[in-house]
């Protein structure tokens, strides 16, 4: 499917989109309904709005860690303080880079 929006110059551009299929329980299926038809939104702008603000959140969630600067010099601490690691350890780290890990 193609959508049409205008940019900033007023002229429209083609957006191309692409199909998600879902699906949800009948009370949530009703339930996003009403809160779309309320934030004057069809049901895909809704759920496409939702997506946006929430996966940002959910992503970082996943892939950040927030340290105290406590925290961050106890952390550093002990990676100046840790020893060498045995050649077991290197080993393994070898064989699992072969492994493609």
């Amino acid at each position: 499917m193609v959508l049409y929006k205008k940019n900033t110059e007023g002229l429209e551009m083609a957006t191309k989109t692409e199909r998600t299929e879902a699906r949800f329980m009948p009370e949530i299926k009703h339930l996003a309904e009403r809160a779309a038809l309320v934030s004057g939104l069809t049901l895909t702008d809704y759920l496409a709005k939702l997506v946006r603000e929430d996966a940002p959140k959910t992503l970082q969630a996943y892939t950040e860690i927030q340290l105290t600067n406590q925290q961050f010099d106890h952390f550093i601490k002990i990676c100046k303080a840790a020893e060498e690691p045995s050649k077991k350890i290197i080993d393994a780290a070898k064989e699992l880079d072969v492994e493609g890990f």
